[in-house]
């Protein structure tokens, strides 16, 4: 801007005489055509920028600026917006490594559109080319932040502070000191003795023209700021690397184990496997875990709390490898087992009865614990047995099981404590093609009977089948029989493999402490300068700059002030705060501003250069 109105000034208007020799070596008395003129009286300036012609680009360049807008900070916070907006449609479908049934069903339910979002790869958000290419940019953008600006600052911790200003009366932080000339302190030891005093402070010091007659210091302290900020950056990149290798190769599942029962780590051991995409078998390690015993404390004690669980406890025996020696331990709520790179989590909890059940032959079809799946309180829960063995009809029994069996006036039964004081199995039966046979997976607690006879229900002649435990019952029509044996506990457990998951936890720890190191520590500068007056008296004067805001840069220059009195012993008469006080008795404005000059008693004034308004001085500032 300067320099158009310099170029205004310097060039009359087109159609004008010019009155002496111009600057660009026109003769004088020459009017301004040309461009110029042509330009409808607009400056040179203004023609030559409407005549210039921008050279192409060119593949390279073109390439260059597009890693250029890649890797600004502005595109790396744009992605990572766009990359949570990208997540939420895995909210909002059924996701098809979670639940492939869900996803094929919701697809039967909406046949209008299903099908379209499948395309869209909206069932699978999170390993979609769309998801990942932004997750990719993501990554390539904050790697090009990064690194650029480590290199930057590597080569600003090797460099010298920056060279002492002309004018520190210009900085926003400014203060002078006078030594007494009986002191016996000359400008170099002065200047020493700064310097000593910034070093233990944490400054990095430069002393400049320290046998000179006006030698000076440049300290500088405060780069953990942007040590902070990469680690930060660097950090978030971890944390992206982490997650993504926690969603190639990690895995998840879930486990009923009854009472008795072990679980082994393959894949046939899993009721429900949920792998990542790159996972592989042979990444199970075939440990084993068999369940001893479970145990609830329940709260006897309190009135409004009787009967809450309060601990949960399951005793199990381990092994890591099947040769390995069996190692008895603990599982419990926020307690996880770590086995084989992975950890198990109790999640669940709940009663199975154990019933045998015979065909119309008599032979045993089924013998065992049957999970109870938990719907109200006190343990109240639903059990469905599938017989799909039994002859010559399939079997199939529903309802519920009561650990402390009640009964209305109404005759309707509920269960009063969770405790097994009183455990009641009450059923209905039914025969017919469970529809097993064809291969089509079913859900294991819920029975459809659509195409099944009832063989006992409440509102049949027979009646419902009510049990406990020891008591067995005889199915009508000759198609065999039940019994109630006794009842086990059964717990549900979740498996985790994440191999990313402790570098995700470092990681966003470095993140925060590199967060907070940016926030909270300042980058400043300090310059002194010393001379010695015609009457013996050492003169000081100092400033200092932040980079960036900084709200305590007035308290660093008190403290600042007041190490240098201390050490020079110049008592209470100097520890005035410096800042505006000591700015406003400089020549803080340009000349020809209407400024007015120094004060001759102010200690500055002889050593303040009239360098103000050079490009050398406008550099330093």
């Amino acid at each position: 801007m300067s320099e158009r109105v310099n170029e205004e000034k310097n060039f009359p208007a087109s159609g004008t005489k010019r009155t002496g020799a111009e600057p660009d070596g026109t003769p004088a008395g020459a009017t301004s055509g040309g461009a110029g003129a042509k330009s409808g009286g607009a400056s040179p300036v203004a023609a030559a920028k409407a005549e210039a012609v921008l050279p192409a680009l060119g593949p390279m360049g073109m390439l260059r600026w597009a890693w250029t807008q890649l890797t600004s900070m502005r595109t790396a916070l744009f992605l990572l917006l766009m990359l949570a907006v990208a997540a939420v449609p895995g909210s909002l479908f059924p996701q098809r490594p979670a639940n492939p049934s869900t996803v094929t069903q919701y697809i039967k339910d909406h046949p209008d559109y299903g099908k379209i979002l499948d395309a869209l790869q909206l069932y699978d958000v999170y390993s979609s080319a769309w998801f990942s290419a932004i997750y990719i940019l993501l990554f390539i953008s904050l790697i090009g932040c990064v690194v650029p600006r480590a290199i930057a600052h590597y080569k600003a911790m090797r460099s010298q502070p920056p060279r002492t200003p002309a004018r520190l009366s210009r900085l926003p932080e400014y203060g002078t000191l006078v030594i007494p000339a009986d002191a016996g302190i000359p400008a170099s030891s002065a200047i020493d003795d700064a310097a000593g005093l910034l070093k233990k402070r944490g400054y990095r010091v430069d002393v400049r023209d320290r046998d000179g007659a006006r030698p000076s210091i440049g300290a500088e302290r405060g780069f953990l700021r942007e040590v902070g900020n990469l680690v930060f950056h660097t950090s978030l990149i971890g944390v992206l690397v982490s997650v993504a290798i926690g969603g190639l190769f990690g895995y998840s599942g879930q486990r009923i184990l009854v009472e008795g029962d072990t679980f082994v780590n393959t894949l046939v051991g899993y009721d429900q496997f949920t792998p990542g995409t790159n996972f592989q078998s042979s990444q199970l390690q075939p440990y084993s875990v068999q369940l001893d015993k479970f145990q609830i404390t329940f709260d006897r004690e309190s009135r409004g709390k009787n009967g809450q669980p309060i601990d949960f406890k399951a005793d199990v025996t381990t092994k890591e490898t099947p040769d390995a020696p069996a190692k008895k331990e603990v599982l419990k709520v926020n307690d996880p087992l770590t086995l084989g790179g992975t950890s198990m989590y109790l999640t669940g909890n709940g009663y199975a009865p154990v019933v045998t059940i015979r065909d119309g032959a008599g032979n045993v079809s089924m013998q065992g614990p049957v999970v109870a799946k938990l719907q109200g309180d006190n343990y109240y829960s639903s059990v469905v047995i599938k017989v799909p063995d039994a002859k010559p009809e399939q079997l199939a029994f529903a309802g519920f099981f009561l650990p402390t069996a009640f009964i209305t006036d109404e005759g309707v039964s509920f269960s009063g404590d969770p405790e097994l004081f009183n455990p009641q199995l009450t059923l209905n039966s039914y025969y017919g093609d469970l529809g097993l046979d064809d291969g089509a997976p079913q859900n294991v607690f819920e029975l459809d009977v659509k195409k099944l006879t009832p063989l006992n229900a409440r509102n049949l002649d027979a009646g419902g089948i009510t049990l406990a435990p020891g008591a067995s019952y005889t199915l009508p029509d000759g198609k065999g029989s039940i019994s109630f044996d006794g009842v086990k506990r059964y717990v549900g457990v979740d498996i985790h493999h994440n191999p990313g998951q402790l570098y995700a936890l470092i990681f966003a720890l470095l993140a925060v402490a590199g967060l907070v190191t940016s926030l909270y520590v300042n980058r400043r500068r300090v310059w002194v300068r010393t001379g010695t007056h015609d009457d013996g008296r050492t003169m000081v004067e100092y400033g200092l700059l932040a980079r960036g805001e900084d709200h305590r840069l007035a308290g660093e220059a008190a403290a600042i002030r007041k190490l240098l009195a201390g050490a020079w012993d110049l008592g209470d008469s100097q520890s005035a705060p410096s800042g505006t006080a000591d700015n406003d008795g400089a020549d803080t404005k340009l000349p020809g501003a209407g400024a007015s000059q120094v004060p001759t008693d102010h200690p500055a004034a002889d050593f303040i250069q009239s360098t103000a308004g050079s490009s050398e001085s406008k550099k330093d500032q």
